[in-house]
């Protein structure tokens, strides 16, 4: 069973999929290298270099994912000098960076448990007490959600943006 579309929304086909959020967030992070780009972010790369050795992409890539990832607000630019080098920039998370946490973790978990033969190469645990974190969909009241349980309606609050001409 699907989601429950709720009021209007209920006729999928009397209503549009313009402006969706999901896609506003494509437009950012929905390419390969700008996914594993913020993983290694998470992970704690923050040097130019490392980021296109690690992802193992061109440093052409690199510095295009890294200005669209910047220039989108998810990573900031910090000088930093090494002894006897000259000043370069890293990228450390923005709080708007570190909020994907939960998606790219949540892709991360659902290969492992469908596209890993053998188990996780990986796992990904409380610090403190080692247990595992997990990447749930939950109410604000803490309850579990399941598809067939989830609602999607409008929200009253949202307002069209202007049409650019």
């Amino acid at each position: 069973m699907p989601a429950v579309m709720e009021g209007p929304l209920a006729d999928l086909s009397s209503w549009k999929t313009d402006h969706c959020s999901l896609v506003k967030a494509l437009e950012i992070v929905g390419t390969k290298s700008a996914l594993l780009i913020l993983r290694e972010a998470f992970y704690g790369t923050t040097r130019f270099s490392a980021f296109a050795q690690r992802v193992g992409i061109t440093q052409t890539v690199a510095a295009r994912q890294l200005r669209h990832l910047t220039e989108a607000g998810l990573l900031n630019k910090q000088p930093y000098r090494d002894e006897g080098g000259r000043t370069r920039d890293e990228y450390v998370l923005t709080d708007m960076g570190r909020d994907l946490l939960p998606v790219v973790l949540g892709l991360m978990q659902w290969a492992d448990k469908y596209l890993q033969d053998g188990g996780p190469p990986l796992l990904y645990v409380d610090h403190d007490t080692g247990s595992p974190a997990r990447v749930e969909l939950r109410s604000d009241a803490g309850d579990p959600i399941e598809l067939e349980e989830l609602g999607v309606r409008l929200n009253p609050a949202w307002r069209r943006p202007p049409s650019a001409t």
